[in-house]
């Protein structure tokens, strides 16, 4: 895992596949609730994710979501938006977002760029979330902050 500053989007512009990080509700319109920081910002730039992810979070539950028409995956960090990120949850979004490039290798560029989960409005401080992440992620990914 790498560490870079700079604004992730700049990256999926360039054709990178980038990691938003999301929560596991749904609206009663059934559209997922977007949040802040990353999750909103993508929602603005794809109009129709919210309700795309709210279909798979009542199909699946709140795992890790890949749209490879827009290179983007969803990582959870909450169960819900009220509380503070889940360190555990964000093991497991680790482990099924190298799952997923392990069994269906997707053919782009070699990296995948990623906020620090959890750090921004899931209250949760990098110190403690870094040694959650090295113990999955190799150098295929990119840890952005601005």
């Amino acid at each position: 895992m790498k560490e870079i500053k700079g604004d992730i989007w700049d990256f999926h512009k360039r054709g990178y596949w980038i990691v938003i990080t999301t929560n596991g509700n749904v609206k009663v319109n059934g559209e997922a609730v977007m949040g802040k920081g990353i999750a909103l910002q993508a929602a603005k730039r794809f109009p129709d994710l919210p309700i795309h992810l709210g279909q798979r979070l009542e199909t699946m539950g709140n795992r890790l979501n890949p749209f490879p028409n827009i290179s983007l995956f969803c990582f959870p960090t909450k169960w819900d938006w009220r509380d503070k990120s889940d360190l555990c949850l964000i093991a497991v979004s680790a482990s099924q977002l190298v799952d997923y490039l392990t069994e269906a290798y997707i053919s782009v560029k070699p990296s995948v760029y990623l906020p620090r989960p959890g750090c921004g409005n899931g209250q949760l401080d990098w110190k403690d979330v870094k040694p959650i992440l090295e113990k999955y992620l190799d150098d295929r990914f990119v840890v952005v902050n601005r």
